[in-house]
């Protein structure tokens, strides 16, 4: 996504400052100094925010990596099921990554599908 259409989402440099300060937490993956990968997670709401690797970097296992580490802190802050929104195309490669990992449809609203992930106790 360009910065213009996460803006046009409310998500900015400010929001995300402000929500990592109340009930989000991120995790990131570091090659000599330089991010490679990170992921998102919200305690308050269950949702997984966001997953990113940068394509050199893809198939060495730092998305299931940070994916396990958002899951985990999920679970451990008292969520029972994790959900998030992803692409309607499933021949995308990150519909077939959150499925690998157990992720179930949940729902297609609003030009978006919706999956869940039930979380341990």
């Amino acid at each position: 996504m360009t910065l213009e259409e996460l803006q046009r989402l409310g998500i900015t440099p400010q929001s995300v400052t402000e929500s990592l300060g109340r009930s989000t937490r991120g995790w990131l993956c570091e090659d000599s100094g330089q991010v490679v990968a990170f992921s998102m997670a919200d305690r308050a709401t269950g949702e997984f925010l966001v997953i990113a690797v940068l394509p050199e970097y893809e198939g060495r296992g730092i998305g299931g990596k940070l994916m396990a580490l958002a899951e985990g802190w999920l679970a451990e802050s008292g969520c029972g099921r994790a959900w998030l929104t992803t692409d309607l195309d499933t021949t995308l490669r990150a519909y077939g990554f959150y499925r690998k990992r157990g992720w179930t449809d949940w729902k297609v609203e609003r030009g978006l599908r919706w999956m869940e992930l039930g979380l341990p106790p």
